[in-house]
C-alpha cells in the first residue's frame, strides 16, 4: 500500500469527518460531539501543522503539533487506524513532523507518551524528561 502524507490547513467537510472518526477511534471524541465540527476545522488551523496519512480518500493516520512559533513545540494527536499499526504509518507521520518542526527553525520538541507507546517514541529519538511529571489542569467541582 503505498500512502500519501501531507500537511492539511483547511480540512474539507468529508475531511473533518474522517478525523472526528479517528479521534472516536482512539477514545478522544465523544459521538455527541459530532454537533461541534468546527472545532475540528479551529485545531486543525490552530495547530502549527497538522499532518494526515491517507490511503486514497481514506484518512488512515494523524497528528499535529503546537508551538510558540519560535523554539517550542509539541507533538499531539497521533494516532493510526489499528488496522495499519505497526506497519510504519506512525513513525512516518512521527519523522515527518519533526522534520517540518526543525525546518521551521524549532528546536525543543516534546510530548507526552501514553502509557504503551513508550517504546514507539524512544525508537524515534525521545526520552524521557527526568525530574519531570505531566500534568493535566482540571476544574474543581464545588461540594
Amino acid at each position: 500500500m503505498h500512502l500519501q502524507y501531507d500537511f492539511l490547513t483547511d480540512p474539507t467537510p468529508a475531511e473533518i469527518r474522517q478525523i472526528m472518526d479517528l479521534y472516536r477511534m482512539a477514545d478522544w471524541w465523544d459521538a455527541g460531539d459530532d454537533a461541534h465540527q468546527d472545532l475540528i476545522r479551529r485545531i486543525v488551523s490552530g495547530s502549527h501543522c497538522f499532518l494526515t496519512a491517507r490511503n486514497g480518500d481514506l484518512l488512515v493516520g494523524m497528528g499535529r503539533a503546537i508551538s510558540d512559533g519560535i523554539n517550542d513545540a509539541y507533538l499531539q494527536d497521533i494516532m493510526v487506524m489499528p488496522n495499519l499499526r505497526h506497519q510504519g504509518v506512525g513513525t512516518q507521520i512521527v519523522e515527518k513532523m519533526v522534520k517540518r518542526l526543525r525546518q521551521d527553525g524549532l528546536r525543543w520538541i516534546g510530548l507526552i507518551a501514553g502509557s504503551q507507546s513508550h517504546p514507539f517514541y524512544r525508537r524515534l529519538g525521545f526520552e524521557e524528561m527526568p525530574f519531570s511529571t505531566p500534568m493535566l489542569w482540571k476544574e474543581r467541582t464545588s461540594p
